[in-house]
């Protein structure tokens, strides 16, 4: 069976829009030899076959494809160029021109907070809040002040 057929090849119209942000190849052979570098659409062609399958890289090997360690380094280089957000631009650009994008209604979702409690196995423990806590000594509020006896201060009267 061939990829066109199994349905693995990327359109060509995506190709097209993504082959030109694609940076040139460099030959990274210490001796200036070695097997010629696979080609750039055949890991395009992985790497969003891992996208719409949700596989792992490592199945990548059993479909022909392209080898899983070759499609995830090159993936990790065109992450690195800024690739993915570039055809994400050119596509928005291309969906705006066509469509028109409804700017109106904006939404951001995010925390920036730390989750409260952190699993360990089974069991589930409190982060540590400071150096004290860290090594098992409580930390005290200011309204928890222990009376010392010496008057409402707390502190030595001379």
């Amino acid at each position: 069976m061939t990829k066109k057929k199994l349905g693995y090849r990327l359109p060509d119209e995506v190709w097209a829009r993504l082959a030109p942000l694609i940076p040139a190849r460099k030959n990274t052979h210490p001796l200036g030899g070695g097997r010629p570098p696979r080609p750039d659409r055949d890991c395009a062609d992985a790497i969003f076959f891992v996208l719409r399958t949700g596989c792992q890289w490592e199945a990548l090997d059993a479909t022909g494809i392209c080898p899983h360690s070759t499609a995830h380094d090159r993936f990790q280089e065109w992450v690195e160029a800024g690739v993915w957000i570039k055809l994400w631009q050119v596509l928005l650009e291309e969906y705006d021109e066509l469509e028109g994008l409804d700017w109106s209604y904006l939404s951001v979702d995010g925390s920036m907070t730390k989750a409260p409690l952190a699993t360990v196995g089974e069991k589930k423990r409190a982060q540590p809040d400071g150096s004290r806590q860290a090594r098992g000594q409580t930390q005290r509020s200011h309204g928890d002040r222990r009376r010392t006896g010496r008057g409402d201060s707390g502190r030595s009267q001379s």
